[in-house]
């Protein structure tokens, strides 16, 4: 099955639980893996053969824009929204991670990963 991949996309959001988090922000990066039949699109050269990624980006950034305490909220907010506008994804990966949450040690980030099949 074809996939498209939409690799690190860099949004700062204002998610978590803490006040602070909320008001200062972070940077976070998506990952996202969706499994679609585009093969047509390998001969017809035509759009509406395959899923448009700069929509399914402008999903992920209007979605980063709204305020969740969990990263699992905002993931499946995006889950949903991709799935609305592109029913014929037949399933789809998506990690989200917090580059720097606001705990002791030093990490590259926290991250939440769910894979959907439709």
């Amino acid at each position: 099955m074809p996939k498209i991949i939409i690799e690190d996309l860099k949004i700062y959001a204002y998610h978590g639980v803490l006040p602070e988090e909320t008001k200062t922000g972070t940077y976070y990066l998506i990952n996202l893996e969706m499994n679609v039949d585009i093969w047509n699109a390998t001969e017809s050269d035509d759009l509406n053969d395959t899923v448009n990624y700069a929509e399914i980006n402008e999903i992920i950034h209007t979605e980063m824009k709204i305020p969740s305490k969990l990263l699992e909220k905002v993931c499946g907010r995006i889950i949903h929204k991709i799935h609305e506008k592109f029913p014929q994804i037949e399933s789809l990966k998506i990690k989200l991670t917090k580059t720097s949450p606001p705990m002791m040690g030093e990490m590259k980030g926290v991250s939440v990963e769910f894979e959907k099949k439709f």
